[in-house]
């Protein structure tokens, strides 16, 4: 069963089969062939993936997402960030970097944030006379800021593939590496615009300008404390969030009377048919994973290991570096959904903190949708800006290299990713 699940899986990734079905192909045929587990297992195991109460909150961050985006306060971000960072060195891929932080608070998406506000900055600094594959490569880079800083989808779906880790608790884990994420992209965006000549707007705001688009930009600034402040103070559980996340962009949208008619059936028709892919994903991947767990691949991977060193650094090390090369060749959200109850057990096993693993995993694998060939976000950009990908995956290098710095931080200081939880009695 192990080797019809491994070679199917490889081979029909290789034909270029959508990794939903791949997954999915590869569990069931390994099933039928095998004949000593019940097919309607994998049924089960399948509708089991998404029957989580948890899971529900995918759904509402990402109508969320789109609802923001349709009554136009990504404009109003793009104006603040402008007005506060818009005068330095390099001052648009400042505005990039910050406008991406900023709507990471919102989506917890990188293809939302690499569609949406990135697309946006990408076309402002091409006409400002920016490299056209520079700026894309920015754009595709700032936009994995998205899954870290919360809320993030990806965290909500580690919560729920693992034990002894809340939702809540890895949010607030992404909050460091997030803002980690984000400095060393200023300070190679810095860099590459004091080589190249690339300089900021002509005059600083002055304190009218900055005040006004403070003011515009605030209803979508504090989304992200309604969102974490509630959990925190148990008014409502991260899937209450989302769903009250959605009601609040909604009610913006009506108040600022930014919506068409068009353009909320468009954002509500967008989010079920971004829904539908997540959970189809997620499905599929259920029976994939516990295929693996029932076959004991995790334990037999983790004797492999263990004969290499028992050290937790050197330990973590490895399941990184085997997170990044899968990152690779698989789309973020399915490889989650099978390395953690993979890698998770040996993690856990050494005395790793279950929060300091999942945010590696998590920033891994999003460091993954920049990386060729597979690279999701890198493609996005490479449509919306009319790119050549080759191109786009030579420019996107140095920033590459400034994100595997914060993942080395995180793998290196655990408190990076444990500070802020511990903080808020989200000790594991």
């Amino acid at each position: 069963m192990a080797n019809t699940l491994i070679l199917l899986f490889f081979a029909t990734l290789f034909l270029g089969v959508p990794v939903a079905f791949t997954m999915g192909i590869a569990g069931i045929t390994a099933v039928l062939i095998d004949g000593s587990v019940n097919p309607l297992i994998a049924t089960q195991r399948m509708f089991a993936g998404i029957d989580s109460f948890p899971l529900m909150a995918v759904p509402f961050f990402i109508l969320a997402s789109e609802l923001m985006t349709a009554c136009g306060l990504t404009n109003a971000l793009l104006r603040f960030a402008n007005a506060l960072v818009g005068h330095l060195r390099g001052g648009l891929g400042h505005v990039n970097i910050l406008v991406s932080m900023l709507f990471a608070g919102i989506s917890g998406s990188a293809l939302a944030d690499a569609a949406g506000p990135s697309a946006i900055v990408m076309r402002m600094m091409r006409q400002a006379g920016y490299d056209k594959n520079y700026a894309g490569a920015l754009s595709a880079a700032t936009a994995t800021i998205g899954p870290i800083i919360p809320p993030s989808i990806l965290a909500v779906i580690f919560a729920i593939s693992t034990n002894g880790v809340t939702v809540a608790g890895l949010f607030l884990a992404g909050i460091v590496p997030g803002v980690l994420l984000g400095l060393s992209l200023a300070i190679a965006n810095h860099i590459v615009s004091t080589r190249y000549g690339y300089r900021g707007r002509e005059t600083r705001a002055d304190f009218a300008e900055l005040r006004d688009a403070t003011l515009a930009a605030l209803p979508a600034i504090i989304m992200p404390a309604i969102i974490l402040g509630g959990i925190l103070l148990g008014i409502f559980t991260p899937t209450e969030a989302g769903a009250v996340a959605s009601a609040y962009a909604l009610l913006l949208g009506l108040v600022s009377r930014g919506f068409t008619l068009g353009g909320l059936y468009d954002a509500f028709a967008r989010a079920a048919v971004v829904t539908a892919s997540v959970f189809l994903i997620v499905a599929m991947a259920s029976i994939f994973a516990w295929l693996l767990t029932y076959l004991q691949i995790p334990q037999e991977l983790a004797k492999a290991i263990t004969g290499f060193t028992d050290a937790k650094i050197g330990i973590l090390l490895i399941l990184a570096g085997f997170a990044l090369v899968c990152g690779f060749f698989i789309d973020t959200l399915p490889a989650l959904i099978i390395l953690t109850p993979v890698l998770g057990p040996i993690a856990y096993s050494a005395g790793i903190d279950p929060l300091q693993f999942g945010m590696m995993l998590v920033l891994n694998l999003t460091i993954g949708m920049i990386t060729p060939p597979v690279g999701p976000v890198l493609f996005v950009i490479a449509a919306v800006g009319k790119l050549r990908i080759e191109a786009l995956s030579k420019a996107v290098l140095p920033l590459l290299f400034a994100e595997l710095i914060v993942l080395m931080l995180v793998i290196l200081v655990p408190g990076i990713s444990t500070f802020v939880p511990n903080l808020f009695g989200f000790a594991n």
